[in-house]
């Protein structure tokens, strides 16, 4: 694929004018992309759910109550019932897709029981962590597409906005770091 473009490891930055109610002001942090399409998990929409619910689900015992009450992301309309982990370091998990060297996705339990542990766990869980249900996809071409009809705006992904920004102003951040105030951006790109 070296004649095109990756978006792996970059944030894609919903425009002010994107009204679909799965992506309307939301940032994807892009996992994977290549010749096939992409997919990403959205970093600033949460459910009403907790750690606490999902590990009820899952038949999880927490013995680490510092994570009970933390959020569960919806990270996109794609297999909303299914648990995908970002998180950092990438640790040595049962199913993980190393997104960068320090940054990966995990699909299975394994990362869930440790973080309901904590380092009381056979296998230490990682510093920082986003849980979501769901995913967001595009099929081929879909994304370059859409950037080019100036639907999205995409920029390097931070381990700060993604792990340490507050999930309220992500959105802001993110455009932020590419020097833009969406708040100034029009809805009405193309027209004078």
């Amino acid at each position: 694929m070296p004649d095109r473009f990756s978006l792996t490891n970059q944030f894609l930055i919903a425009m002010p004018g994107l009204n679909d109610p799965n992506f309307h002001q939301s940032v994807s942090y892009i996992c994977e992309h290549n010749e096939e399409g992409a997919m990403g998990i959205v970093i600033n929409r949460l459910t009403e759910l907790t750690f606490a619910d999902l590990c009820e689900q899952l038949d999880i015992e927490i013995t680490d109550n510092d994570v009970t009450d933390h959020p569960i992301y919806h990270g996109g309309p794609v297999e909303i019932e299914r648990g995908f982990i970002l998180h950092s370091p990438v640790g040595d998990w049962e199913s993980t897709l190393e997104v960068t060297k320090d940054i990966g996705l995990t699909m299975s339990q394994d990362i869930i029981q440790a973080i309901a542990e904590g380092y009381d766990s056979d296998n230490t869980p990682p510093e920082h962590f986003i849980i979501t249900l769901g995913y967001a996809g595009w099929s081929e071409d879909q994304i370059e597409d859409e950037i080019a009809e100036n639907v999205w705006l995409n920029v390097a992904a931070t381990k700060d906005i993604l792990f340490k920004t507050a999930v309220e102003q992500r959105w802001n951040a993110a455009a932020a770091s590419l020097g833009i105030n969406l708040q100034q951006l029009s809805t009405d790109i193309g027209h004078s």
